[in-house]
């Protein structure tokens, strides 16, 4: 016990240390936007983008998506919606709107005259070019080229003589006074157009879009027994390996078609009487499958949403995870939930799921989502682990099933959410679902997840989440969920399991996230006098083992990050005779 707190005593601090050592700040030049080009009259003025070259700043209104969070796919059914507000270059009808062009020379009363006359000219929604600073001549020559552009258009769609020759007069001296920061404008748009066409001929489709994360993973037991044999598990180093492709396509502009497809080596720590830890405690999250070879790229996803009505989404999905197919628009735990595209956040899985989401399995089914007003959704589930088997106890509606339904509320606010949650399932007896599990969480001791040989199991699940959001950089999440098994024809037994997480946003740096999660993983709390589940006739889980959880994803670029981690696991398997296990990681990922 000494050299187990010994090594505590030696890893704990260093994990925490990272969580003050990582903090240097990054500065990135913002590329100017030059997405919309104006095509203008040749005589007048060159063809140039209508935005003045500037650091755009975001509207203050609009809440920015954290970075962790980017590659998670909406929901088609999205309470967020935008206006005219939200367009970063509302016209605005007067130069002297834009406070901070200062109007002390010729060039200002010359421009604010066309403009006013003629009704031309491009801002940002706080009516200022950028900040609280002087206009630069580059900027006031992409204004100027504005109202040229209008000025232009008139000239070509009318046939009265709608310019005076006092303003042609004007233009030409102006474009005479700006005619070395026009020229570059026109360089710049130029240079972007060829950019633009080299984009355009190589990106992989119009109406597919193509995402995908590789993750390597270091990482080691470094204390813990195997709970089946009682002897210590191997405290070996390796490095292992997940790859995740995602493609997405769409046909109405409404719909969305995904497609997975991924593999690797990341090993479970272990499973029901089985693996490293020979118990499900301390799972960690984006490990292989438990079925497949290592390292075996296939299919892993398929799954198609399109909306029933203007407040319904119907999503039909051939292999996914029923309990997380719902397509709510806001995760209920956002910072250790991860998805297919950022496979990031917390490192266990009992750190993103609640028990009553883990019955689930892989497969097929089919889910409702309805929003029945701003605040509230309902969303309803069925999915069958193994649709896709004739065999006997097997199928969509002759096997294993779950079937879900759940109502989440979202604050107008949008930092609070909280979900009601009600599962039942089923089991047939000796089913197996694709990932290797028969009945259970696949999460927390050994008895929860038994059933009894021969017997089919049937479950009530219900579950509470909430999260609320305290401050930009800081917010909580927790959840309490309780389990009915009955094993037909033997008896009953209960399940419970309860969390809480702190989450720490652009800690250190922006964009980066640190996380600690203190919770229970699913027991079996009590068990009928006449069932065994492998511990003897009414034996449930005799003690409380608490999963202790941290970890720092911390931001590189956009597009990697590395989180260093540990996993802290008391009484494995429910049982105070077992000595604590530890492990740690160090997850790196890269997006694309």
């Amino acid at each position: 016990m000494f050299k187990v707190l010994w090594n505590y005593g030696l890893v704990i601090p260093g994990l925490f240390n990272v969580f003050l050592i990582l903090s240097p700040a990054a500065l990135a030049a913002e590329a100017p936007d030059l997405s919309e080009l104006k095509s203008g009259v040749e005589e007048l003025s060159p063809s140039i983008a209508t935005q003045p070259e500037s650091n755009q700043t975001a509207n203050p209104e609009v809440t920015e998506t954290p970075d962790y969070l980017l590659f998670q796919e909406p929901s088609l059914l999205s309470q967020e919606t935008f206006t005219e507000q939200d367009d970063p270059l509302a016209q605005v009808n007067s130069v002297s709107e834009l406070s901070d062009v200062q109007p002390t020379d010729w060039a200002f009363q010359a421009l604010q005259s066309l403009v006013e006359r003629y009704g031309a000219i491009a801002g940002y929604t706080d009516g200022t070019f950028k900040g609280d600073r002087a206009l630069t001549r580059y900027e006031f020559a992409a204004g100027l080229n504005t109202a040229l552009d209008r000025i232009n258009q008139i000239i070509a769609t009318s046939t009265a003589d709608l310019v005076k020759q006092d303003d042609l007069d004007t233009i030409k001296k102006l474009r005479e006074e700006f005619s070395t920061e026009l020229t570059a404008l026109q360089g710049r748009v130029d240079a972007a157009e060829a950019k633009l066409g080299v984009i355009e001929s190589q990106q992989f489709s119009p109406t597919v879009k193509l995402t995908g994360r590789v993750q390597f993973v270091l990482g080691s037991l470094l204390a813990g027994n195997n709970v089946v044999t009682g002897r210590p598990a191997p405290r070996v180093v390796t490095l292992q390996d997940a790859v995740t492709l995602r493609l997405n396509a769409s046909f109405t502009g409404k719909d969305s078609l995904g497609i997975t497809m991924g593999g690797g080596s990341i090993e479970s720590l272990g499973q029901t009487r089985a693996g490293l830890l020979g118990t499900f405690d301390g799972r960690t999250a984006d490990n292989a499958n438990i079925t497949r070879p290592r390292n075996d790229f296939s299919l892993s996803g398929l799954r198609y949403r399109f909306p029933l009505a203007s407040n319904t989404q119907l999503n039909i999905y051939a292999l996914s995870d029923g309990a997380n197919e719902l397509g709510f628009t806001v995760p209920i735990n956002p910072y250790f939930e991860s998805n297919l595209a950022t496979g990031s956040n917390g490192i266990s899985r009992f750190s993103r799921r609640a028990l009553v989401y883990q019955y689930g399995d892989s497969g097929g089914g089919i889910a409702v989502l309805h929003r029945l007003n701003e605040q509230f959704q309902l969303g309803v589930a069925y999915s069958a682990p193994n649709a896709s088997n004739p065999g006997d106890n097997n199928g969509f509606f002759t096997g294993r099933y779950l079937a879900l339904g759940q109502i989440l509320y979202t604050s107008p606010q949008k930092n609070f959410r909280a979900a009601l949650t009600y599962v039942n399932t089923y089991s047939p007896p000796n089913a197996r679902g694709l990932s290797g599990t028969n009945f259970g969480p696949a999460a927390g001791s050994n008895l929860v997840n038994s059933t009894v040989a021969g017997t089919g199991t049937v479950a009530n699940l219900y579950g509470v989440q909430a999260f609320y959001q305290f401050s930009p950089k800081f917010a909580i999440n927790g959840w309490v969920s309780y389990g009915a098994h009955r094993y037909l024809g033997r008896g009953d037994g209960n399940a419970m399991d309860w969390a809480v997480g702190l989450a720490f946003p652009d800690l250190g740096k922006k964009g980066s996230l640190g996380g600690l999660f203190v919770g229970m993983a699913p027991k079996l709390t009590r068990l009928s006098s006449n069932v065994d589940l492998g511990a003897g006739l009414g034996q449930a889980d005799k003690d409380t083992s608490l999963h202790i959880e941290g970890f720092y994803q911390y931001k590189i670029t956009d597009r990697i990050d590395i989180t260093p981690g540990f996993i802290w696991v008391t009484a494995p398997d429910s049982n105070a005779n077992n000595p604590d296990s530890l492990f740690a990681w160090i997850r790196t990922v890269y997006r694309f």
